[in-house]
């Protein structure tokens, strides 16, 4: 049952928590035991995984042995704050580099395109990230990085080192195509290499993506059955290339949920399957480093059961906000909403159109005002500002439990929803909170930290890592 929202302004419920936390946290600085060798630090993570997952997995109904092994041998948190939007890739980028994405840059899933230019292009590129990540720190380390499809991987920018060997999360047709792209943006050779290694080469068919099954996974296959292919993948990548931190993403459940919700039968089956690829990688790590590997698995959100679409297009093309052409397209716009799952940031073409503002307002405000329209609360852009979201939001409007953001351009406003589980709400919702365990040497063990925030993850690594990150806004957690 998904619970009422905060009646809490944002703001305050954040410094809350991170006041918490900061209590909470006995150092600044991570322990980390002396070696005469480099750490290994693996990083998984695990899309959309709530911590009660593992923390109550029997009460739902979960065997997942290698997440609760993991519980027992490190440190874990009873979750985690998010960020705002509570989405995939501003989340991912947070636990790169320590900052919110009013500092990293990465402020959605999608790149703002109302008149879809773009084509619906996602934020794949690290050089739109405009701080440094676990990545860079550790290359200016002197460390080996590697990677295994994490989101924002995508080539180099100004201030980015490359990913010594790279598996990047790239798409675009959903043929093989999207598998010759991602070759093409990864590093040189290095899918092949380890499909020889790997020995689950395929030919892919140019039409169907599904028929070779043995071919290492385009962009857009996010299933457990490709997570399987992805583990076998960073396995061999561990053994071939000894890299000394390395990232690893597994998407399936968070496909999953989308579909059926958090803890369907059918997501419940995909979380155990992935629990078996956590120890698979895990026992690889320690084999590969004995007595000095850390593995940390973490997710990037919380999920949330959903009934109701709620198409804010149709009321901003009646109200006259945006137009369209013969083609059904938009042609011109002066406010859109930005959908974001559970909740919609709102541009105005002209931040200083008065008039447009007020209608914008008013017409939020209409809405909001009938609870059958699903609007639990609507973020002025200074409650946006002060919750470290994107700064180009006017507001933000945040949907009610069970509801979440349709994209028809005619009524009704709300109408039956077409997936069964969303994100994106507000990151103070509990059913946002994320999951953090960390096991290696010297980590205290069985030891719960409370709840945490995300930002605290960078640093907590970059520091066992014997690397830093300058743009973190928090300090690392204690390991003791």
């Amino acid at each position: 049952m998904t619970s009422a929202p905060s009646a809490l302004p944002l703001t305050r419920s954040i410094l809350a928590t991170v006041l918490v936390t900061l209590s909470a946290l006995s150092s600044t600085r991570a322990e980390v035991p002396a070696a005469s060798e480099k750490p290994l630090v693996i990083l998984i993570s695990i899309d959309g995984m709530k911590p009660e997952a593992v923390l109550d997995a029997s009460s739902h109904g979960l065997k997942v042995p290698n997440l609760t092994q993991m519980m027992h041998d490190g440190i874990y948190a009873k979750g985690v704050m998010g960020v705002l939007p509570t989405l995939t890739y501003p989340s991912h980028t947070t636990i790169m580099t320590g900052a919110s994405p009013a500092k990293h840059g990465i402020f959605s899933n999608t790149t703002f395109d109302p008149l879809n230019k773009n084509e619906q292009g996602w934020y794949w590129y690290t050089e739109d990230i405009k701080v440094p990540t676990l990545w860079d720190a550790a290359h200016a380390a002197g460390l080996k990085t590697a990677n295994v499809y994490w989101p924002v991987s995508v080539g180099t920018g100004p201030m980015h080192a490359p990913i010594d060997y790279n598996l990047s999360q790239i798409w675009r047709s959903g043929t093989a195509d999207d598998l010759k792209l991602l070759r093409s943006t990864s590093t040189p050779g290095l899918v092949e290499e380890l499909e020889t290694k790997a020995g689950i080469a395929g030919a892919p068919d140019i039409s169907r993506m599904d028929a070779a099954p043995g071919h290492y996974p385009g962009g857009e296959e996010e299933t457990v059955a490709e997570d399987e292919i992805r583990a076998k993948y960073a396995v061999e990548l561990l053994s071939l290339k000894h890299p000394d931190f390395m990232t690893v993403y597994f998407t399936g459940l968070d496909t999953e949920q989308h579909k059926s919700g958090p803890f369907s039968p059918a997501s419940n089956a995909v979380l155990e399957r992935i629990d078996a690829l956590v120890g698979q990688v895990r026992s690889a790590a320690e084999k590969q480093a004995p007595g000095r590997a850390y593995v940390c698995v973490i997710s990037d959100h919380g999920f949330a059961p959903v009934q109701h679409d709620v198409n804010l297009y149709e009321e901003f093309l009646a109200a006259g906000l945006f137009t369209l052409d013969a083609q059904h397209k938009i042609a011109s716009w002066q406010a859109m909403p930005w959908p974001m799952g559970g909740s919609a940031a709102i541009i105005l073409a002209d931040p200083s159109d008065a008039a447009t503002k007020q209608k914008v307002d008013t017409l939020l405000a209409r809405l909001a005002a009938d609870p059958a329209n699903g609007i639990a609360r609507i973020m002025s852009h200074e409650d946006v500002v002060a919750g470290r979201g994107l700064p180009q939001a006017e507001s933000i409007v945040a949907m009610a439990p069970g509801y979440d953001l349709g994209y028809q351009f005619v009524p009704p406003l709300v109408t039956a929803s077409t997936g069964g589980g969303m994100h994106g709400y507000p990151p103070d919702w509990i059913e946002m909170r994320s999951s953090f365990f960390l096991v290696g040497q010297g980590v205290a063990k069985d030891k719960s930290l409370g709840q945490i925030d995300m930002r605290n993850i960078a640093p907590t690594l970059a520091h066992i890592l014997g690397a830093s990150l300058r743009d973190a806004e928090l300090p690392a957690i204690s390991l003791r």
